[in-house]
């Protein structure tokens, strides 16, 4: 039986919804990032360079525990954004864009390899590719203060890192393209996601 689902997606591109959505469904539980009790986000929009490290590091740190918890337990979880986002995405394009230095990207990376020597991948990875123009109406939507800072050369960035990642992903994996659905709007598209990961967890594709 599959015990860890995680959905994986740039900003706004819809992963808290979808795991509500497949939590209340299938009754799993969840594990969300908690951004407003996150001591660097607000910090980190307005000073990347400052707190591109301590940002890295306590995502880090926060997922371990997560992965760790969701394993020694008994009861399937759905993963809102996964370990492995920060490092192969996040992280790096700190780093490519100058906001992180050399020296801190090394250490993560270090601290990465450790944790993930240690960890197993989800039983179903399931992606939410989004173009910048949607991103960017969902972000607005949402209202988040410290989002406001969001540069679209970042989003962009993001979502080429992402491409690259995804194109080399080993494990059982959903893509879903939410430019052309509404999961939330559309009982439809709801219905044809569920069937589809349906399929995945039952071996049907």
């Amino acid at each position: 039986m599959a015990k860890h689902i995680a959905v994986a997606g740039n900003i706004g591109a819809g992963k808290t919804t979808l795991t509500h959505l497949l939590s209340k469904h299938y009754g799993w539980d969840m594990q969300l990032e908690d951004m407003d009790d996150n001591p660097y986000i607000s910090d980190f929009y307005e000073d990347m360079q400052r707190w591109s490290f301590n940002l890295q590091v306590y995502f880090l740190t926060a997922r371990w525990k997560n992965i760790q918890a969701l394993r020694l337990g008994k009861k399937t979880v759905i993963q809102d954004r996964t370990i492995y986002e920060d490092a192969h995405i996040f992280a790096p394009n700190l780093h490519a864009m100058g906001l992180m230095s050399t020296r801190d990207y090394e250490n993560y990376k270090d601290l990465f390899d450790t944790i993930n020597s240690q960890i197993e991948p989800p039983d179903l990875l399931i992606y939410l590719r989004a173009g910048i123009p949607k991103l960017v109406h969902q972000i607005q939507m949402r209202g988040r203060d410290y989002e406001d800072a969001i540069r679209l050369d970042y989003l962009k960035r993001l979502n080429e890192r992402y491409e690259a990642w995804i194109s080399n992903y080993k494990g059982k994996l959903l893509i879903f393209n939410v430019d052309d659905i509404d999961f939330q709007e559309k009982p439809g598209d709801a219905s044809e996601i569920i069937q589809k990961v349906e399929g995945a967890l039952n071996g049907l594709f």
